[in-house]
């Protein structure tokens, strides 16, 4: 009988903030990841196609997905196109031997991408061979609301199986603060889910990216789920460690995220 493939486990270059890029390479390397994904922002080393490939030939660390600039803070990083933006990320993930592009849905008044927003993925991949997954977001509150008012900044919602893609990315502290079902929502995708950004959120209307089994997110019964399903894509890491007082409490918080997905992964 042939045994299932060993599912990736990587780390995203965003768990390591504000330390830059090549620090994750280094502890992906140190800590038994199986690979990187680059968060491309604010971090010169994630823009730069060039030292990202001399990190990953220094540690052994292969760069598995490249995450396109596509956050609030990253509009203007190499274009403020966002078309631009894509093909450059497509183009990095073909240079840097990657697998996948994780994408957000447009903004709502990014009218003419949104507008040719499906077609475009569709292209991108069918020319490159990258598995371009959009992410699932959250809704926000608006400048000036209530507390508890909630609006979507995404065209056409949240949700990117309201549209329908190929492939998909689902964040599972994105689910905590969108109040999803991430179960629910990992059904919707169905053989389209092929890249899971792992972290946990206590359900507050805010991306809080914990360490899985300090929120309430299914992370465990998901990543068993998976396995049983045959999936065949990649998990990453993508928690929030700012708050570590240095070096030694990050790398035991990705340690730990890392002991978590190989646990429930049967690895």
């Amino acid at each position: 009988m042939t045994e299932p493939s060993r599912v990736p486990v990587g780390l995203s270059t965003a768990s390591v903030w504000p330390v830059r890029a090549g620090t994750a390479f280094e502890l992906a390397a140190d800590l038994g990841y199986d690979g990187v994904e680059v968060m491309v922002w604010a971090d010169p080393v994630s823009q730069d196609v060039s030292a990202l490939r001399r990190w990953s030939r220094r540690t052994g660390v292969p760069v598995l997905s490249v995450h396109s600039p596509s956050l609030l803070i990253t509009q203007r990083i190499w274009s403020p196109d966002p078309v631009i933006r894509l093909r450059r990320t497509v183009d990095a993930a073909v240079d840097l031997g990657a697998r996948t592009v994780v994408v957000h849905p447009p903004f709502r008044w990014q009218r003419r991408y949104g507008d040719a927003f499906g077609d475009l993925v569709d292209e991108l991949e069918d020319a490159s061979g990258i598995e371009i997954a959009v992410e699932n977001m959250f809704k926000v509150r608006p400048p000036g609301g209530s507390r508890t008012s909630r609006v979507s900044a995404f065209r056409p919602s949240i949700d990117p199986t309201d549209v329908g893609f190929r492939h998909y990315t689902l964040d599972l502290s994105h689910t905590a603060a969108a109040g999803m079902d991430a179960l629910a929502l990992a059904e919707r995708m169905g053989e389209g889910l092929t890249h899971v950004h792992l972290a946990d959120g206590t359900g507050i209307p805010k991306d809080e990216h914990l360490v899985p089994g300090r929120g309430g997110q299914p992370c465990a019964e998901l990543l068993e789920k998976l396995v049983s399903n045959g999936f065949s894509g990649q998990i990453v890491l993508e928690i929030n460690t700012r708050h570590a007082t240095g070096q030694a409490q990050r790398a035991a918080e990705l340690a730990e995220s890392l002991l978590f997905a190989r646990l429930h992964l049967g690895q």
